[in-house]
């Protein structure tokens, strides 16, 4: 059973703990068949969380450090110091072979382990300049919602945290049960774009309701050939207008948002049905098993073949 530790350091922020307490710490082992992880929270003596709690943990950081996963959430200090004790266990957690994920500001407990040298690193836009004059070794990715490099795992602001964390049920246990938590939830399993969406702007944004009813239109014809134009048509928008709204709404176009789903739609297929690569491809809407493979390494950086035979083994593991 692999064994997931929550960081807490004195003062840790409350919102960052919601999602991996949700997402690792609730017995979801109903949804895979086998248990589901070990989930401890690990901290100091008395460590407060937030200004209204104190946390009541028999897990220590020694514990942290024999952790398969660790789990760091937000840095409480102002300046954006991490205690030593802490950034001593992440790194010797790391080195024991744990992967190690980061939520918000989290990302300077690591940064400060050593542990994102060399990387690509995401952390809330309002501190990615801090992040990287601090730390000039990292590639700090001020527009992504989170960064997987392997073992180590970044996120963006708070909610990034949760789409981390569902990012790694997915590793673990397919998109099928990420898919099932999201919904659970009321989260979506995944979302489109960057932090550019979320950064305060000088003009006005614009929001269009009638974009979900064109999503909607789309997921419902996904083994269709689909235009900009269809949906522009769909939306009784000019195609300028439509690409406005989805950057607006979903940070990113029209053509990558369809692109992306076609990709998550075939993930659930490789996972669920024994149908071929070439089969799945008409079904989602990529014509051949050529155009499939391309536009799955582009999103995913595999190839649908090795994804399937991961699952395949995962599933019979379990």
């Amino acid at each position: 059973m692999t064994v997931v530790a929550l960081a807490l350091s004195d003062g840790v922020p409350l919102y960052e703990l919601a999602a991996p307490c949700a997402i690792f710490g609730t017995d979801r082992s109903d949804l895979v068949g086998s248990p589901w992880y070990r989930f401890e929270v690990c901290a100091p003596a008395d460590a407060r969380v937030d200004r209204w709690f104190r946390a009541t943990t028999e897990h220590t950081y020694d514990d942290l450090v024999a952790a398969d996963t660790v789990v760091v959430p937000a840095c409480h200090d102002g300046a954006l110091r991490p205690p030593d004790d802490l950034v001593d266990a992440v790194r010797a957690a790391f080195e024991r072979g744990a992967r190690v994920i980061s939520i918000c500001t989290g990302a300077f407990v690591l940064a400060a382990a050593g542990l994102l040298d060399g990387r690509r690193a995401a952390t809330h836009w309002l501190h990615a300049e801090t992040l990287a004059k601090r730390h000039p070794a990292i590639t700090v990715d001020a527009n992504a919602l989170y960064v997987d490099e392997g073992r180590v795992l970044t996120s963006a602001g708070k909610a990034a945290g949760t789409d981390l964390c569902l990012h790694v049920v997915r590793l673990d246990h397919g998109a099928a049960v990420a898919n099932e938590i999201a919904r659970l939830l009321v989260t979506p399993p995944h979302r489109e774009g960057g932090q550019a969406q979320y950064v305060a702007s000088s003009s006005p944004r614009t929001s269009y309701d009638e974009l979900a009813t064109v999503m909607d239109w789309a997921l419902d014809n996904l083994g269709r050939p689909i235009t900009i134009e269809q949906l522009a048509q769909h939306a009784h928008l000019g195609v300028r207008t439509l690409n406005r709204h989805f950057h607006a709404r979903v940070g990113t176009n029209p053509s990558q948002w369809l692109q992306s789903q076609r990709v998550r739609r075939a993930q659930h297929l490789l996972e669920q049905t024994g149908d071929s690569v070439e089969s799945i491809a008409g079904q989602v809407g990529f014509g051949t098993a050529a155009a499939l493979r391309r536009h799955f390494r582009q999103v995913l950086g595999t190839s649908p073949d090795t994804y399937r035979r991961a699952f395949t083994r995962k599933a019979a593991a379990d």
